[in-house]
């Protein structure tokens, strides 16, 4: 494949230096499959049907997981939106990419996956919530987006929405801020109920402005890149009619309660991440579940979009020649061990939903192999013919979900990287580094986390850390960390992790820019 490849790139390189294309070359490029990546924010694993969830209703993110490649072991490398994301982008580690922190802006050196799309050929565009820094559409377009419609769904980026502008154009009630809860709800019914129509939100508008992308690149003579982002299940948990009441008669199971007792045996990283800003892990039961219930809503409402999406690639005659992935950058505890959001090792936030649908070359099938969302990259560019970048450090998924003549070796562990979690306490970097007494005086490094198929271990830079056996502890309760009976696991993975760390960057080791002559 490479070498007929690189022939293809040399004659397009050729023909666009003297201003056009030739016949093979545009067919060769015309052939390409378009690729639709859908993201939601904060979507734990086990909140789709497909993945075991006999009391969420999610019939179209079912439909892509019976229609493709459903992996019910994905995990991302970082807990938090802008190092996840950036390693789904960019195939790379968080430490490697060295974006680990929301609202800090990605090194100018890293080209990222529309980027590297765009030069293939594809025409590339991004709908919804990308959380880069400038959040501005000009930043989009500079790492690579043609179009792009933008709502990072963050007030203090209003000012940047594309969604805000079309709301105040077509809202009789844009005055009212579109996280607000309705007022006057009425005993026992959803406290969360949202004060704007179903038809004003955005994800109904992240919805409509994919499919318009859809049915405009489905026009185009070239293969087309769409990023379509939501920004729900995220918190907070307002949510429309009528999903607001769809769970009403439901009862979702509640995470232990927890005390402060049990929060002071976990790792001070840990304690103060829980006890920062006004904590929520004594709150009442029921606002939990109607919480819980108004978290289902909102992803049964991204997945009715969902179904509309998947419908109009059906209508402009895109859907068999579509790769459709879908996945989350992140989980959300939900007060399990009394947090909520993300930003820790534990299952909740870092194991997500990861499908793949492409008809006729990804035959259905239920995956339980590890994988980690770094491989996406070099799965897609497999699956469209293109080269993996060199400094990519995913491994492809194509000899595991394909008939390929390459035998796939499972991963025996994911790696998953989180930096100074417990001082970022609001949206504005409002901490200053000291060198060697950290933010705050709290000294947090990366903290890393390695897991195989039975063991997690965390290790936090003030040499603190943890240890779960996830065979027989699969909610993470016990901590067996220094315990005399786990020494000989424990010393293991913390060799994993030092091996990981060592080996991990060798692709850049002798760059291919290093080897120009000067």
């Amino acid at each position: 494949m490479y070498p007929r490849l690189i022939t293809t790139l040399l004659t397009v390189t050729i023909c666009a230096a003297a201003g056009q294309l030739s016949p093979v070359a545009a067919a060769e490029i015309n052939a390409r499959p378009n690729i639709l990546f859908i993201m939601t924010d904060q979507h734990r694993w086990d909140c789709v049907g497909a993945n075991g969830n006999k009391l969420i209703r999610t019939p179209n993110f079912d439909r892509l997981a019976g229609e493709g490649a459903n992996f019910t072991r994905a995990f991302v490398n970082a807990p938090v939106c802008v190092p996840s994301r950036a390693s789904f982008f960019t195939g790379r580690y968080p430490h490697s990419h060295k974006n680990r922190v929301n609202y800090t802006p990605l090194d100018r050196r890293e080209i990222l996956m529309q980027a590297r799309l765009r030069e293939a050929g594809y025409a590339t565009a991004s709908v919804g919530k990308l959380h880069l820094y400038p959040p501005t559409v000009a930043e989009a377009k500079r790492t690579g987006f043609d179009f792009v419609k933008l709502h990072d769904a963050v007030s203090s980026l209003d000012r940047f929405s594309d969604y805000v502008v079309w709301r105040k154009q077509n809202d009789p009630q844009a005055d009212i801020n579109y996280r607000a809860y309705a007022k006057n709800v009425a005993e026992g019914r959803n406290p969360f109920r949202a004060a704007i129509d179903d038809k004003y939100t955005d994800t109904t508008w992240v919805g409509l402005r994919t499919r318009d992308h859809i049915r405009q690149l489905a026009k185009a003579d070239k293969p087309f890149f769409l990023f379509s982002s939501f920004w729900k299940p995220h918190s907070p948990f307002e949510v429309p009619v009528p999903f607001d009441s769809m769970y009403d008669d439901v009862t979702i199971p509640l995470p232990e309660q927890q005390t402060l007792k049990d929060i002071a045996r976990l790792p001070l990283p840990l304690r103060l991440l829980i006890l920062r800003g006004r904590p929520v892990y004594d709150i009442d039961r029921t606002r939990l579940q109607w919480m819980l219930r108004s978290y289902y809503g909102s992803i049964s409402h991204v997945d009715r979009e969902i179904g509309l999406i998947l419908k109009t690639l059906e209508e402009t005659g895109q859907a068999d020649n579509t790769i459709v992935v879908f996945s989350s950058d992140h989980g959300d505890q939900l007060l399990e061990h009394g947090l909520t959001g993300k930003n820790c090792f534990f299952e909740s936030s870092i194991r997500v939903p990861f499908m793949l649908r492409f008809p006729g070359h990804v035959p259905p099938g239920q995956y339980d192999q590890m994988i980690e969302s770094v491989d996406l990259l070099p799965t897609l560019f497999e699956l469209a013919g293109l080269r993996e970048p060199n400094n990519s450090q995913g491994r492809s998924l194509v000899p595991l979900i394909t008939k390929s003549d390459r035998q796939y070796t499972p991963r025996d562990a994911v790696f998953c990287e989180n930096v100074i979690p417990e001082v970022i306490t609001t949206g504005r970097l409002d901490f200053e580094f000291v060198r060697g007494k950290g933010i705050k005086g709290v000294r947090h490094p990366d903290a890393r986390m390695v897991r195989t198929s039975q063991w997690k271990f965390n290790y936090y830079p003030n040499g603190d850390a943890e240890l779960y056996d996830l065979k027989n502890d699969p909610a993470e309760m016990h901590n067996l960390h220094g315990q005399s009976e786990h020494r000989e696991i424990e010393a293991e993975l913390k060799d994993r992790l030092l091996h990981f760390l060592v080996t991990i960057d060798e692709t850049d080791q002798i760059a291919p820019r290093w080897l120009r002559p000067k």
